[in-house]
């Protein structure tokens, strides 16, 4: 007897493009949503296009972020309470998407992600990644009901960010392997629909890294299409893993290791070369991965990370250590393995 059954939640408006900023309060409208928004912002996006969202909505309140942590969202959760938000508004990058997240979850209502920088797929997903000491916590959550992303806004952005979420949507390429060797070895559940989008978005930002350029809206329209993409992956598949492998571990790890840690995005872009040598040797696409990431001006090396070599290989050796998710790092990969594979791939001198 056939039991299987699965709930998937997406967004039900996706605006992505021109300025859609000026269409925001129509897609909320289109939701039927109860009572007033809270924006929950950081002090750049506010400043960029607070007043922007504020005038479409008659009463919207705003709580200012400074930091992604756990105070932040209970800060957030007590202005909502106090005020009876109906649902939230979260306008600005990983900060303030990642705090409304785990906020609305808490208070059971909706919100709404309205992206200022392309740097992360968490924009669309049901995941949430707050810091907390030398840890960072990935927590489920509700997918947004609505995404605004407008890609004028984002094209302004600082292109280190710009570059750091192509480097994260790229690394999706060695998640998929992760999770489908996971699958082969430990009967972890996979999804050839979710698999196949995420590497599909990987493969997207691959060939087109050449059309990735500074300043360009376009670039922003294409990055933005890949980062909706992924979060639409992860939704499906009712987990990270199509967008998270070795290559988070790795950048994890280095969170906690590194004497400044680099941005995330950098650094799993980093990981995905290696970790796609420890895949495939000499004859896989790790070198395909390191010239889209050269392309478009995200590091290659650890170097251009700022991050020792030494530490390059302390976390190589031991990011299977992070948390409970089998990869191609298994249980560890010993030194000299990693030296070879950071230094065959021009990480590490």
């Amino acid at each position: 007897m056939f039991e299987k059954s699965t709930w998937i939640q997406l967004p039900r408006n996706v605006l992505v493009g021109h300025d859609v900023l000026s269409e925001l309060g129509d897609a909320v409208n289109e939701l039927h949503l109860a009572g007033d928004p809270l924006i929950v912002t950081s002090p750049t996006p506010n400043r960029l296009a607070g007043d922007r969202v504020r005038k479409q909505f008659t009463d919207a309140e705003t709580v200012i972020v400074e930091r992604a942590s756990f105070q932040s969202v209970e800060s957030v959760i007590a202005a909502a309470e106090r005020d009876g938000a109906g649902f939230l508004i979260a306008l600005g990058g990983g900060k303030p998407i990642d705090i409304a997240k785990m906020a609305a979850d808490r208070l059971g209502i909706g919100f709404v992600s309205v992206p200022t920088v392309a740097s992360h797929d968490g924009i669309v997903s049901g995941r949430s990644s707050i810091p907390e000491g030398d840890t960072r916590h990935s927590v489920a959550a509700d997918p947004p009901l609505a995404v605004v992303a407008d890609t004028e806004i984002m094209a302004k952005a600082p292109w280190e960010l710009t570059t750091a979420g192509c480097a994260d949507i790229i690394s999706n390429y060695t998640a998929v392997k992760d999770w489908r060797l996971a699958h082969r070895l430990k009967n972890i559940e996979y999804s050839e629909y979710a698999g196949a989008l995420s590497e599909m978005t990987a493969e997207m930002l691959v060939d087109n890294a050449d059309s990735i350029k500074k300043g360009l809206e376009e670039s922003s329209w294409i990055v933005v299409k890949a980062l909706v993409s992924s979060g639409v992956a992860m939704s499906i598949a009712g987990s990270s893993r199509p967008a998270s492998g070795a290559e988070h571990l790795f950048s994890h790890q280095l969170d906690r290791i590194a004497p400044e840690p680099a941005l995330h995005g950098h650094q799993v872009g980093v990981g995905s070369i290696i970790t796609e040598y420890l895949h495939s040797g000499t004859d896989g696409q790790w070198s395909a991965i390191q010239n889209a990431l050269r392309s478009i001006e995200a590091p290659t090396t650890a170097a251009q990370l700022g991050i020792p070599p030494e530490t390059i290989i302390e976390a190589l050796t031991t990011a299977h250590e992070i948390r409970d998710r089998y990869t191609i790092l298994g249980n560890g990969v010993n030194e000299e393995a990693a030296i070879e594979a950071a230094t065959v791939t021009g990480v590490i001198d």
